[in-house]
């Protein structure tokens, strides 16, 4: 079943569900920690990794039901696919996991493979919001190299297909985006912004934490252009 056609909506999950859009090493994880303190229900998620040590906030259900997907396209994280199709056991799985959390008033998650099969969530949760976030296509690929020694070409263009499709996601849906280079100040007074528009309690933002900020540098290094023009488009909408 394509994920473009149109599915059965679950009626019976969270009243709210929030999706953070962004893609691996880009600050997902501090962003979805830092709406979780401010009462973002996750469910099973992970609060430790080694890349992570507050952890990747992810649920692995959801991560495995993006894989299964993934993989049935034959594809993978990274290995992105243009078309993605959902069978009708996937949107089965995905609409019975959420079922599971119908009890939160706000559930949110994160899983930057979100970003390559987003089509068919939004057929079971039309109502589900949105928040972007991206970092600096260099750091992002020196961080998957030292993560998981993927060679820094291959970094940036991973970068470039999942930061396409989070402007195409926002081109059909605006939704909040935010720059994961920004200083911290200025960083944690927009996250606090968009808490507040999204009706959670901002507090005092600590789950961010400055050291914990792996493989920064790098900004200076001349990317090519077509990636240099995706950045600059986002860190437009990010102002």
């Amino acid at each position: 079943m394509s994920s473009t056609q149109a599915a059965a909506t679950c009626s019976n999950a969270p009243q709210k569900i929030v999706c953070v859009l962004g893609m691996h090493r880009s600050g997902t994880s501090c962003l979805t920690g830092s709406m979780q303190e401010a009462g973002l229900e996750l469910g099973d998620h992970s609060t430790w990794n080694p890349h992570n040590l507050k952890g990747n906030r992810e649920n692995q259900h959801i991560v495995d039901i993006n894989d299964a997907v993934l993989m049935a396209n034959g594809g993978g994280w990274d290995q992105p696919v243009d078309v993605i199709q959902w069978s009708q056991d996937q949107l089965n799985a995905a609409r019975g996991l959420f079922q599971e959390y119908a009890r939160f008033n706000y559930f949110g998650f994160k899983d930057p493979r979100t970003l390559l099969t987003l089509e068919g969530w939004q057929s079971l949760f039309p109502h589900m919001q949105y928040i972007g976030i991206f970092r600096h296509p260099m750091v992002v690929a020196q961080s998957l190299h030292n993560r998981s020694e993927l060679p820094m070409a291959t970094g940036l263009e991973l970068w470039l297909q999942y930061n396409r499709r989070l402007l195409r996601a926002y081109r059909k849906q605006p939704f909040p985006i935010l720059c994961f280079d920004e200083a911290q100040d200025i960083f944690q007074e927009k996250l606090r912004n968009v808490l507040c528009d999204l009706g959670l309690d901002a507090g005092e933002g600590a789950f961010y934490e400055q050291q914990l900020k792996s493989a920064q540098g790098g900004e200076g290094t001349p990317l090519p252009w077509n990636i240099r023009r995706l950045y600059r488009k986002l860190q437009r909408l990010a102002e």
